[in-house]
């Protein structure tokens, strides 16, 4: 019997492989991980009852469904804009195609909610954030605050807001924030105090982290899938597209117009009017304040219309389209983000309520999860204070134990950086200065790293 169970756990595996990273690469929760949240106010950390990451993974032939609360293993919260809403449980199904094509035809538009998740399950949302410039009335309509825009939700508008530039005060330390308890990320999911020039001071006022971390030495990690089945990956790739040549950062292909008045859409035609340029309404403020400049020949880091390039991926050695998370040389979110303002593909995937057609479910395997090196692993500040920091570079796929331990041997502090979460803290204020080492075990793996508590 055991024999037959074993036999059929590999024949799912090895189906799961064929079919590709669309199926395996999604963080699934596999321990009873909750998420947790900051309130407004409050540095004490609230823990939630709903399971973080994505919960299961199910294919057909054609499809796979992920099932997801929406909730990330990272703290969320707080939103220092006002924003009243917190992350709460979505409770949803996505389908995705496993064989996602090109679309040859007119290309299809993103739009306002969820284009895509990423692998930890939660909501990918484009540029936007619902409000536009009303001509009629020269004001902003849309969204909370804002009357309603002339024809409703999701009409057609000159000048649509860029939700990077307008709503940055509310996002936390993650880069993401809450619409009506849908939490999300409408840019690259790593943390505020990550990037070179952080723009953002949240993360000085609330301990948190986001989904991975920028390594700039090595092909970005593959971050989820847009609603066209392409995969998204992070902000550095392959500068050749067959693979080859050094890791280089994926740049945008759009720019800032030089423009002072909006008058014009990108492509030159008039429109109805829009602010003009201001310290109000800086040039970024509105998606129409950027144009595409297509890439000269041999300019392979540069993406195209859609943010992506047809390229070779450690995930996909034969090559796939894949779209990046593109930041600037200070690693702050570069437009159009992630995918947009256009999908490259035939959009296909969608938010289903059952599920239609015979499927298997996936279960994943720690054995084929590569261990954590000691060179993925920052430890900071070293000599420490009252505080140290664990980061793991790349995507923490597995709970990661770090144990302290003092110089006769005993553990004097532990703590676990979850699946989908990428830093750890110990507060050290009340050990004495001294030597120590650090024990970080994951996958069955062990480093070791020595740190200095001095005062």
């Amino acid at each position: 019997m055991k024999k037959t169970i074993l036999s059929s756990l590999l024949l799912v595996s090895l189906a799961a492989f064929a079919q590709g990273p669309v199926i395996t690469s999604w963080l699934q929760n596999t321990n009873g991980t909750t998420g947790s949240r900051y309130a407004q106010g409050s540095s004490v950390l609230i823990q939630m009852t709903d399971s973080a990451n994505v919960q299961t993974v199910l294919y057909s032939t054609n499809n796979v469904y992920i099932r997801t609360k929406g909730v990330p293993a990272y703290p969320t919260g707080p939103f220092l804009d006002g924003n009243p809403s917190i992350t709460t449980s979505q409770n949803a199904t996505f389908r995705f195609p496993l064989n996602p094509i090109q679309n040859t035809g007119t290309p299809t538009n993103t739009t306002g909610g969820d284009i895509g998740i990423f692998i930890n399950g939660v909501a990918l949302f484009d540029y936007r954030d619902g409000v536009a410039w009303n001509a009629t009335t020269n004001a902003l309509c849309g969204g909370p605050g804002n009357p309603p825009c002339p024809g409703g939700p999701g009409a057609a508008m000159s000048w649509n807001r860029d939700a990077i530039v307008a709503e940055r005060a509310g996002f936390d330390c993650a880069k993401g924030h809450p619409a009506m308890g849908n939490y999300h990320h409408h840019q690259n999911p790593s943390a505020f105090d990550l990037d070179l020039h952080p723009i953002s001071t949240v993360c000085n006022l609330y301990d948190s982290d986001g989904l991975y971390a920028i390594d700039s030495s090595q092909h970005s990690p593959l971050l989820g899938f847009a609603f066209d089945g392409f995969p998204i990956y992070g902000a550095y790739g392959f500068q050749d597209l067959n693979g080859s040549g050094t890791i280089t950062r994926m740049r945008s292909s759009y720019r800032l117009r030089n423009i002072t008045t909006r008058t014009t859409s990108p492509t030159g035609a008039t429109v109805t009017a829009g602010p003009p340029v201001s310290s109000t309404y800086p040039l970024g403020y509105f998606r129409e304040d950027y144009e595409y400049i297509a890439p000269a020949a041999g300019q392979t880091e540069y993406l195209d219309e859609h943010n992506g390039r047809y390229c070779v991926t450690p995930e996909y050695p034969n090559g796939t389209y894949a779209y990046f998370c593109t930041v600037d040389s200070n690693w702050n979110s570069a437009y159009p983000y992630v995918v947009g303002p256009t999908f490259y593909g035939v959009v296909s995937a969608a938010k289903v309520t059952t599920i239609t057609e015979q499927v298997t479910v996936y279960i994943p395997s720690s054995t084929g999860i590569t261990p954590i090196s000691v060179e993925e692993i920052k430890v900071y500040p070293n000599p420490a204070s009252d505080l140290i920091a664990i980061q793991i570079k790349n995507i923490n796929r597995t709970a990661t134990q770090i144990g302290l331990f003092d110089i006769l041997g005993n553990k004097v502090l532990e703590t676990t950086i979850q699946a989908g979460q990428s830093i750890g803290f110990f507060d050290t204020s009340k050990l004495y200065s001294g030597a120590y080492l650090l024990r970080i075990l994951n996958s069955n793996d062990a480093n070791v790293k020595r740190v200095i508590i001095h005062r």
